[in-house]
């Protein structure tokens, strides 16, 4: 199963992008960790306990722009069935 300490280190290159204005590009080893965590849970079990990580994180971030959080996946080439985002309810997420 993942762990909260693998979600964090896997997406600790995104904090910068996670603070920075609209429209910021995140870096590429914040991509290469997504793309790491997406390719990690495979289960439904695995990418409910990656979003709950995800939702904490995103809660501990000192001036979260909540705008690039959202747009994180897509910026990276990648979809995932939820929002990144502090009010997401991972129980009702169907993957």
């Amino acid at each position: 199963a993942l762990s909260c300490g693998t979600v964090s280190a896997d997406l600790a290159p995104c904090v910068t992008y996670l603070q920075a204005p609209n429209n910021a590009s995140p870096p590429p080893p914040c991509c290469a960790g997504v793309k790491k965590l997406l390719a990690a849970a495979t289960t439904t079990p695995d990418r409910q306990a990656a979003c709950n990580c995800l939702k904490s994180a995103a809660g501990s971030i000192p001036k979260l722009n909540t705008n690039n959080a959202a747009a994180l996946p897509g910026k990276c080439g990648v979809s995932i069935p939820y929002k990144i985002s502090t009010s997401t309810n991972c129980n009702t997420v169907r993957f």
